[in-house]
Formats: structure tokens, sequence, C-alpha cells
């Protein structure tokens, strides 16, 4: 433990240099815009900036301003998802859920600090917990094979499901939906095309961020066009900037929750920050006394999401610098940047290349002190959207989808896609579908149909490989847990219904 430290001490003086101080501050400042900013991300903010590591001065700072837009996303995702609605960052989905029905009740400043200062506290927490135990759990997390992959996927659409709120069958209907959508395109191991019925522009399947943004974005904009007062995206009273200490005591022990779930996440090569937050938030609404105030407006479902999303980035960088696996898109590109730099991820890279491995750990310490510093203090600008006439604030935020998705791969293709999704979530706005679980669903998807043909063939078509193996079976048998006691809990809240008039009536 002495040990780590002090190689953790090594690494903070080696971010602290001028240069690498810089490239963290560049980072932040990049992540934290293009969490903000709808239609980008970090993958594609880490890929177009690739050539420029070319020029860098040194493989260090190369690798911590890429870094830093990483997990700068996660901290400027939870702005646009609280304040508009529209989650800047694929991770930032399950924010809005609570995070912009408190900025519909003048509690936007709370929302956006206790978000910021629960990616802070994660992130603090994650950077001490991944110097110290990193190499440990990244031996856990490679034993993962297909039928293990395949389990977790089931578990985070046993979890998407339950974000519906209501009716059980109307979120297992929604997961369906975005399973299927999820499967279309070319089959990467057969070469057949699916469900893409002879139209050439989805045989590649379809794009994660247009579909996001139309149904978050779009879709809102359209549902409030019809509003009489028009204005459901701003809120009327701002309120206090800082969570009060009731927020404080509420919010708390999800953060605490939160970075630990996010970390063990991360961990997992395709866990990921948005299973993360999908599990911090399903766990918080299940243990709350209130589980009621879930969906509209409570603080616990903003911190915990937020905390784990952080903690799950940063525990990210533990299979990619000590396995060279990268668990999920944005590192596959940071491996990509590594090489780059001659610098080859793996167990060797301690040996090899520790003033880069120790570096790039310890500034994402330095770089959440920024990202603090950046954030709270702007909270306030970022209010101030609130304050927009939606009839300025509606086409500013289509544009900004628009040109987003465009500039992705400029592809009209996209746009398309983008306005369809949008009619798609309009129409569930309107019937109260929640689209969470659909998103979910599409993002699990690819990784629950690989796996589990993967599995077949390590079991020679048996699928008892997957129920009798010991990870896989307790991860089923939780999932079957949390489907059941939903299930249960719908019937008996009927029956409850049902039997309350009756009595009345008596």
């Amino acid at each position: 433990m002495i040990e780590a430290f002090e190689k953790l001490a090594y690494g903070i003086q080696l971010s602290l240099e001028p240069s690498n101080l810089l490239y963290a501050l560049i980072g932040s400042v990049l992540g934290t815009l293009v969490g903000v900013l709808p239609g980008l991300g970090p993958v594609t903010t880490i890929a177009v900036l690739l050539p420029v590591t070319y020029h860098a001065g040194s493989p260090l700072g190369a690798i911590i301003m890429l870094a830093s837009i990483y997990y700068g996303a996660m901290y400027g995702g939870s702005t646009t998802s609280i304040l508009l609605r529209v989650p800047g960052e694929a991770a930032s989905v399950v924010t809005c859920i609570d995070g912009h029905e408190m900025a519909r009740k003048g509690r936007a400043g709370p929302a956006l600090a206790i978000a910021a200062i629960g990616s802070f506290i994660a992130g603090t927490v994650a950077v001490c917990a991944l110097a110290l135990v990193g190499p440990l759990f990244a031996k856990f997390a490679v034993s993962f094979g297909p039928p293990e992959y395949f389990a977790l996927a089931v578990f985070g659409l046993a979890l998407s499901a339950t974000l519906s709120g209501g009716s059980p069958i109307r979120g297992f209907c929604m997961v369906l939906a975005g399973l299927l959508l999820g499967l279309v395109g070319v089959d990467t191991l057969t070469g057949v095309e699916r469900y893409s019925f002879g139209i050439m522009e989805i045989s590649d399947g379809i794009d994660l961020v247009p579909m996001l943004m139309g149904l978050f974005g779009i879709g809102e904009i359209l549902y409030n066009l019809e509003e009489k007062n028009g204005s459901s995206l701003i809120s009327t009273k701002i309120g206090r900037l800082f969570p009060s200490r009731q927020d404080w005591k509420e919010s708390s022990g999800a953060i605490g929750r939160g970075t630990v779930i996010g970390f063990f996440v991360g961990l997992i090569p395709g866990g990921g920050a948005i299973l993360a937050s999908l599990m911090s938030y399903a766990l918080e609404k299940k243990i709350s006394k209130k589980p009621e105030e879930f969906g509209h407006g409570a603080i616990a479902g903003v911190a915990g999401p937020e905390s784990a999303n952080n903690s799950a980035a940063t525990a990210s960088f533990v299979p990619l610098l000590t396995l060279g696996l990268p668990g999920n898109a944005v590192t596959a590109v940071l491996f990509a940047g590594l090489l780059i730099q001659n610098v080859q991820p793996g167990p060797l890279m301690l040996v090899k290349s520790p003033d880069v491995f120790w570096g790039v750990i310890a500034s994402m310490y330095v770089g959440n002190i920024m990202l603090l510093i950046l954030n709270l203090p702007l909270v306030g600008l970022w209010i101030q959207l609130l304050r927009v006439p939606s009839w300025i604030l509606s086409p500013a935020i289509l544009l900004i989808a628009i040109f987003g998705t465009y500039s992705l791969r400029n592809n009209f293709t996209d746009v398309s896609t983008l306005m369809i999704f949008g009619a798609i979530g309009y129409v569930f706005r309107k019937a109260s579908l929640d689209s969470g679980p659909l998103i979910m669903a599409f993002i699990l998807a690819n990784i629950m149909d690989m796996s589990l043909r993967q599995a077949l063939l390590m079991g020679d078509g048996n699928i008892s490989i997957i129920l009798f193996r010991p990870i896989s079976g307790v991860i089923l048998a939780v999932a079957l847990l949390v489907v059941g006691s939903q299930f249960y809990k719908y019937i008996r809240g009927g029956r409850r219904s049902v039997a309350e008039p009756v009595e009345a009536s008596t």
C-alpha cells in the first residue's frame, strides 16, 4: 500500500509539470464543452484530435489531454441533461430522469452542483482505488468470458426495464424494441443483413447519436411546442445554487454507493459508464424510503448516476493500461493514442513506461480538481440557459442537434435518422413511454448477441455453460430476482388499486 502511494505521489509530481498541467487544462475544457454540446461525444473528439498527438511534446502530455477529454465529458454531459433533458453524452441519459425534473421545479442549481461535487468525490476515490487495487481487479475482469458478458447484458436489460417507473410490461416492451433496433445491420459472424429490409443506409446499423438526440432532444422540442405556455423547457424559479443540508443528507449515501458501483463496473470490459449509472439509479430507487419521488426530481437520482459514471470512466483505465484491453469505444481510441506514442499498453507497461502509467493515473486526480473549479463557479452561467425564451432555445437545440449529428460522418442519412427518431420520441412522450429502457437495450444488444453465440460455441450448443458457470449463474439469478420483484410489486399494486374502490363502496 505504501509503495502504491509513493508511485501515485511520483505520478502527481509528473502531472504537475507546467506542460502536463496545460494539457490537462485543455482536455478538461474540451471535455466539458463536448459533454455540454449535444451531438458531439468523447469518442468523436478524441478521434479527431489523435493527429494532434503526433506533435505533442511527450507521450504523457498527449495521453493526459485525451484522458481529460474523456472524464471531462462525464462532467459536462450532466449540464444539458439537467437543464434541457438532452443528454450531451450517452452516460448522462439516466441523469435526464430526475435532473430535468429538478430544473423544472427551480432546483437546477443544486442538481448541477451535486452532479459536479459527486463526480469529483467519485473520481478522487476511484483514482486512489485504481492505484491500490487496480491490477488485482484487472485479473478478476480478465476471467470474464462470453457467458459472463451475456449474463451481464441480461442483468443490464433487467435493470433497464425498471426505469419505466410504471408498468413493467411497458418497460419490457421498450427493451424488446431496443434489442430489435440494436440488431439492425450486418451480422458480424455470418455477414448476413438483419432487419435492414434492403435499405443500404442502415446496412451498417442505426447510429446511436442521432437516435439518442432524436428521442430525447427533438422529441422533447416537438412535445413542448404544443404546450399552452410553450415554456416547459425553462424554469420560472431558479432557486439556490448549492445543495441544502437536506440535499446533502439525501445524496451523500448515493454518492458513496455510486462510486463503488461505478468502480467495479468500470473494471469489467464492456461494463462502462452507461451501465454503471443505470445500476446506480436502480439501486437508489430500490433502497429509497420514498421511491415514488424518483422520476419526479429526487436528488439521489442525480447524485448516484453522476458519481457512478465518473468512477466507471476512471476505473476503465485499469484493463486498458494493465492488460492492453480497451473496455469501450473511448478507451479503444485511447489505445490507438498510446500506440501512436510508441507506448504499448499491457502488463509490461509498468516496467517499460512507468512514467506514462503513473502520470496518467495521477493526472485524473489533478483533472478532477480542474473540472470542479471549472464547473462549480460556472453553474450560474449554465442556469442562465433556463431564462432563454423557448422560441430561441428550441430552435437553438434543434440546430445544435442537426449540425452535431451531421458532423459525425458528414452524412445526411444521420440527419434523417435524427428526424425519424425525433417523431418517435414525440409519440413516446405523448403516450407517457420512457425512452430510457429502449436506449439501454439498444446499446446492450450487440454485446448480448455476440456473447451468447460465442458462449454457445464454447459449450457445443449447450446453454448450460451460461447457467452453471459460477459468475454468470449468480448474475442471471440476480437479474431474475430484479424482474420477479418488479412484477410482484406491479401485481400487488394493481390488487390494492382494485380493492380500495370496493372497500370504499362498502
